[in-house]
Order: C-alpha cells, then structure tokens, then sequence
C-alpha cells in the first residue's frame, strides 16, 4: 500500500498556542530570548503557517497568562471552539492547582464539552520541585479524575520521576505528558531522561505529545537526525497508542517552520505503518480529547 503523503494525512494538532497581545500578552513574553515569538499569534497567523496541510482539528493549549485572567482565557477559548467557525475544537486552560479556589474553579469547567483539562507549567522558576506532589496538589488531581478533565504534565525533565509518582497516586486521572518530558536534542542527562520517560510510561494513565522539543535543536542541524533518539524512545516506552502530535506553535517557530516540523517528525517514523502514523498524528488524538 502507498505511503500517503503528509500533506493528506489529516492531523490534529493537540498543542496549539494563540496570543494576540491585545486581549492577553502573557508575562514570559518579555523575557529575554522570547523576541522571536513576541509578535501577534492569532488563528490568521495559523491558518497560513499550516497551509498546505491537512489540519483538521486543533486542541488549544494555554499560554501562562497572569493568574488574574486564566477565567478570562478559558471564556474566551470556549466561544472560539462553540462557535465552530475554527479548526479549534477543544482546550486546556490554565489553572493553580495548589491554591485554595482551584476546587471552585475548576468545577465551573463540569459541564463544559470544550475544556478537556488544565495545566500549570511546572518548569518555571517559581514553581518548586516536588510541589506536583504536595497533598494540595494531589488533591487537585484527583478531583480532575473525578470531573472528568485531564491535566498536562510541563515539567522540567529532571523531575518526571514526580509526574509518575503523581499519576501512581491519581489513577483515575488522565495525564499528558508535554513535549516527550522535555528531552532535548544533545541533551546531557539524556541517560536519565531515557530511564525515567520509561518510569512514567509504566503508568498506564498517562499519554504523551510528541511536542515541543523541536526548539532544542540547534540553528543549522538536521531536525529529523537530531530529534530521532528522543522521538524513538518517547514511542518505544509509551507504545503506538499512546502518543499524539503537538505543534507548539508558535514556539516551534524559534527553530523551524510548523510545516519543517510536521515533516521531520513524519521522516522520523518513516518506518511506521500507515495505521501507527494515522494514529500519531490524528486517531489517538481524536480518541482521548472526544473530537
């Protein structure tokens, strides 16, 4: 059977960044080495940078905006995915779990058919290793588990062993992982992140987004030699079924195209089958977000 070309396969990109720095300009943004992506990122803006491919779904992903307007974020994402006119069609929205109106919060999502979960990165500097493991947070797991929403894992690659022990201790909690836990091309613990991507594999409630670590590799390399070792290990230890494809745009910007992307990736599994490649890039993804 021919291999269908990338351009026809249909995707759902599940990790999709909008900002349009009017409504929300989120306060990373003006760090120093965030220039490149400090510009208007709007569905116009997507839409051209993945013409040419066949992306029929988007799930959105929030963007670390000030705590004082994760509500604001979520309303505004819910109206862009019921009103149907987008390629979104489902979101994660931003939340602290560890503070004392997360439980109110996030049950104001109960009867929400768009947002499918929340996220708070975890590997900012005023988040503390451990502090996805203190009994607040284990708490505010749970209740995601028994709201029906899932929580992505964004954490800083020395700490995955934490997200496994938090999916251990959550079990009717779904987790994904971001970005393959954070591996990196060239990356110098790559030793320890084989062996604890491994770890967290084990826990059968958690998938993980082939995202992200294309903003690892440096200016002029190969993208598909250079993120083979990580992409490989990350399919190997979660298996076919339980990977799915995020863009990062914009982010992914900082290295490459969203298209110079799709296309490593697609060259990094060419010896997958047409089944594992549609599952990757579109059927585990409709699956697990319902879309």
């Amino acid at each position: 059977m021919p291999r269908t070309p990338i351009e026809h396969l249909p995707i759902i990109d599940t990790h999709q960044h909008l900002w349009d720095l009017v409504r929300f300009k989120p306060p990373w943004l003006a760090l120093p080495g965030e220039e490149k992506i400090n510009t208007p990122s709007t569905l116009r803006e997507y839409a051209a940078q993945t013409a040419g491919l066949n992306v029929v779904k988007t799930v959105y992903m929030e963007v670390d905006v000030a705590e004082r307007q994760q509500q604001e974020e979520a309303d505004w994402v819910t109206a862009l995915c019921k009103s149907g006119k987008t390629v979104m069609r489902a979101a994660i929205v931003s939340a602290r779990p560890a503070t004392p109106g997360f439980a109110k919060y996030l049950r104001g999502f109960a009867g929400n058919p768009y947002v499918k979960g929340v996220r708070q990165v975890l590997q900012v500097p005023d988040a503390k290793p451990g502090l996805c493991l203190t009994d607040a947070y284990v708490r505010a797991m749970r209740l995601c588990g028994t709201l029906g929403k899932t929580f992505d894992l964004c954490m800083r690659p020395a700490e995955l062993a934490d997200g496994a022990k938090l999916a251990a201790l959550c079990p009717d909690t779904r987790f994904v992982l971001d970005h393959c836990g954070n591996g990196a091309a060239r990356n110098p613990s790559q030793r320890q992140w084989e062996r604890d991507i491994a770890f967290v594999a084990k826990r059968r409630n958690v998938v993980c987004k082939i995202s992200g670590i294309v903003k690892t590799v440096p200016e002029g390399r190969d993208i598909a030699e250079e993120l083979r070792p990580v992409v490989r290990r990350a399919i190997d230890v979660f298996g076919p079924d339980r990977v799915m494809f995020g863009g990062d745009w914009p982010v992914c910007n900082k290295t490459a195209t969203f298209r110079k992307w799709v296309e490593a990736l697609d060259s990094i599994v060419a010896d997958a089958s047409e089944s594992e490649r549609r599952r990757l890039f579109h059927d585990n993804a409709a699956k697990w977000y319902g879309i």
